[in-house]
């Protein structure tokens, strides 16, 4: 989930519904599409695009589901597609 467009390589916009926060808050979904790393073929499928989200938020468990491969290191969290070596 983010709320910057030019994350996206790829972006349907179409109105959606709603996200809601933990705070109970609702941010308008305005869209979806791919995101992908800059230096790299890795693809992040059916992202959405909130309106007025101020973060870019990943599911771990979503991706871990899609067969990415997420490793902890202490300064940062590595994600590899399944056809990273």
């Amino acid at each position: 989930m983010t709320g910057d467009p030019s994350k996206f390589s790829s972006l349907k916009l179409k109105n959606e519904g709603y996200v809601t926060y933990g705070d109970n808050n609702k941010g308008k979904i305005l869209g979806h599409g791919n995101v992908s790393n800059s230096s790299s073929q890795t693809l992040i499928e059916n992202v959405l695009l909130v309106d007025g989200f101020k973060h870019n938020l990943l599911s771990i468990s979503q991706l871990s589901d899609k067969g990415f491969k997420i490793e902890f290191v202490n300064t940062c969290c590595l994600i590899c597609d399944k056809k990273s070596k």
